[in-house]
This record gives structure tokens, sequence and C-alpha cells, in this order.
């Protein structure tokens, strides 16, 4: 795992969308918002969660390694970049390797758009644009030592589980202590639903 990253912490998120506005403002996104905030069981809970891209790591990024055109930069530090505009070919093979569902393709464009990590922030020792906005702490950005020191017991999750591939990320999941099961699993189907086992 990076040293200072996003953490998100899915059970403190309250959907109120600062993440979202606070994205677009950032003057390398062109004025569109690169963090999805997806509501989990929409119709019946108010539960959301920010998507952020997880900069996954080992194996290489998904989204990097089935880009045609060699569009999809991973930097030294582990953050896998957005699609260079000169480069970008907009085929959407990095949408559909993603296990995240991070990537989206801007079809007038034809031009990849994802989260990367506001590294024209993050590469100076600033926290990206959602977490300086998060008014409940969902998205915490700093070294675990940090997030622990803040959260006693808290337990973050970095390696994922989708059938039978395993995904370590550089942005790692807030898990609850008592349910920690490793890998964690990701992906669908949804196997639990505030706190039920649903595949039953």
């Amino acid at each position: 795992m990076m040293g200072r990253t996003i953490f998100i912490d899915p059970g403190r998120c309250i959907g109120c969308q600062a993440c979202v506005s606070a994205c677009r403002e950032c003057d390398s996104h062109r004025g569109k918002s690169l963090i999805h905030l997806d509501y989990t069981d929409e119709g019946h809970s108010v539960a959301s969660l920010p998507t952020v891209c997880m900069h996954c790591e080992d194996p290489v990024a998904p989204c990097a390694e089935v880009c045609p055109a060699d569009a999809i930069l991973v930097t030294a530090d582990g953050v896998v970049q957005e699609a260079d505009t000169t480069r970008c070919i907009g085929c959407a093979n990095c949408v559909n390797a993603c296990p995240f569902g991070v990537p989206k393709i801007d079809l007038q464009a034809k031009l990849q758009l994802k989260c990367n990590l506001c590294y024209d922030r993050t590469a100076y020792g600033l926290a990206p644009m959602c977490a300086t906005v998060c008014p409940t702490g969902a998205l915490f950005y700093g070294t675990v030592e940090e997030l622990r020191a803040e959260r006693p017991g808290v337990e973050v999750a970095d390696t994922f589980v989708f059938g039978e591939s395993e995904v370590r990320t550089g942005v790692a999941m807030v898990v609850p202590a008592e349910r920690v099961r490793w890998p964690v699993p990701g992906g669908l189907p949804v196997v639990e639903v505030n706190g039920k086992d649903v595949r039953r």
C-alpha cells in the first residue's frame, strides 16, 4: 500500500455529494467529476459509497494492462493516471477491465476519464479535493498510522477478490473489525446487505 493514500470508510458516508462537487472544481478535470457516489441498495436504503479509483497495484492495474495505446501511465509511486489525451482512442477496454467500475468514457471526446488521486495536489503533499471537503471523514487522506491514531482499532483492506482473481490496491477500504475476511470479496453478486448474508 502507498504511504499516503485515500482510505474509504463507507460507514461514514452520508451521500452529501460534497466530494463530487469538489472533484468537479479541480482545475485538471475540466469541470467533470471523476468520483462517483454509488447507492448500494437504491430504493431500499440510503446507504451510499464514494467510488474513487482504487489504484490497483498487483497485478499491474487492469485498466493499464489492457490499454492498446499505452495511454494509462502508472507512476513510480503507484498512482494510476487518467488516460493521456494524446494517446487514448476511446476503445473502453479500461472500462471493461476495471473490477471496481471506475473508468468512464466521454463518448463525445472519445476519451477515458477516471480519478487520478488529484496527482497535481498529492504529488506536492496536499490532500485530494474529495478528502478535503468530506464532512464525515468517509474519505480520509493520510497514512494508515494516522488513520489508526484518529480511529483506534480500525481495520483496513487493500486486497480484494473477484471470482478467482485477487487484486491488491493502493487505496484502502475501512472494514468492520469483527467481519474481516481476507481477501475482502469484491464485485457482484452482493453477498451481504446490512450485516445479513444474502447468499442463503
